[in-house]
């Protein structure tokens, strides 16, 4: 049994299994999920767990190295997007349209649901290297 770290067996292993410019997307309630891509349901009731709270575990545990969000985060979810930015200050931040943000979600490796109910509280991270 793990001792610390991500507990949730299914994602872990999909950190485990990244490579080099894979991604993940952490959604809120009402993104779509592609036909194809693995679904990690997480969402318990609104709110839980938070979009924030899920971020702050997977970057834990995940080498980041871009992020990619929607342009409408900036205007219609300011909390969320001033979080973000000052979370990853030291990495690039890209926004694009939202309908540019679900083609994307097509090529992850994953996405992770969680119980946010705040408009476009949404990303994809890509990962990066150690190296």
């Amino acid at each position: 049994m793990k001792k610390q770290g991500i507990l949730n067996s299914h994602i872990s292993k999909v950190l485990t299994d990244l490579g080099h410019t894979d991604t993940i997307v952490i959604a809120d309630i009402g993104l779509p999920v592609p036909p194809g891509v693995p679904k990690i349901d997480l969402a318990l009731k609104l709110g839980v767990p938070s979009f924030q709270e899920l971020v702050e575990i997977i970057s834990e545990d995940m080498v980041i190295e871009k992020v990619i969000v929607a342009e409408e985060l900036a205007e219609k979810n300011k909390d969320t997007s001033e979080y973000l930015n000052d979370k990853f200050k030291e990495i690039p931040i890209e926004a694009i349209s939202h309908e540019q943000f679900k083609w994307l979600t097509q090529h992850a490796k994953v996405v992770i649901r969680t119980g946010e109910a705040k408009p476009y509280a949404n990303c994809i991270l890509q990962a990066g290297v150690y190296f």
